[in-house]
């Protein structure tokens, strides 16, 4: 049986018009950022209740459990839900690269150069 969302968080989350959030997944022990992916309410109920973070695919449509295929898994440590309802922070352990690349992070060696200096 899958579970089902709380209806109090349900209730919290603002979706896009595909009935998604974003959630972004970050190392628990580092804060580094490692990836984003989008989750259903299906997703994110599976994600809290297992320990195990799961997406929902936008490209294939369906669900997907981070690490099934690749062996990169990522285990729950907080979830977190933005001031706004719009976004999920999910604090994780990662297991091997959290990128489909095979990196650590969906965001090594991917800084854009900016026009402007940051800072007073």
């Amino acid at each position: 049986m899958t579970p089902t969302l709380d209806p109090a968080v349900a209730a919290r989350l603002k979706r896009d018009a595909a009935g998604l959030v974003c959630a972004v997944i970050q190392d628990h022990l580092s804060n580094e950022v490692l990836m984003v992916g989008w989750m259903s309410d299906e997703a994110l109920a599976l994600t809290l209740t297992t320990g195990r973070v799961t997406f929902w695919s936008r490209s294939r449509g369906e669900l997907w459990r981070k690490g099934d295929t690749s062996g990169h898994a990522q285990y729950v440590r907080r979830v977190a839900l933005d001031c706004d309802g719009d976004a999920l922070l999910v604090a994780v352990e990662q297991v091997g690269a959290a990128c489909h690349t095979g990196s650590r992070s969906c965001f090594d060696d991917r800084t854009l150069d900016t026009a402007v200096e940051v800072g007073p």
